[in-house]
């Protein structure tokens, strides 16, 4: 076992800095996304049964074609 230096003491401090900061960011985004399906669930809002589509239904439109720049 080596001895660190100051510097690469001062960096594994940071690593450990930074992650306990994003599991922190993680664990404030679950906090947020439960608070957020527990209103759902009291105003009574149930998600989608059927499956989402970027394509509404019917016939695409017809679009005019344009010329090249």
């Amino acid at each position: 076992m080596e001895r660190l230096k100051p510097i690469e003491v001062a960096l594994e401090i940071l690593h450990g800095m930074g992650i306990a900061l994003g599991l922190s960011l993680l664990w404030i985004l679950e906090v947020v996304r439960d608070g957020a399906f527990r209103f759902l669930d009291r105003v009574n809002i149930r998600p989608r049964t059927g499956p989402a589509s970027a394509f509404p239904p019917g016939q695409p439109r017809k679009r005019s074609p344009r010329r090249a720049r």
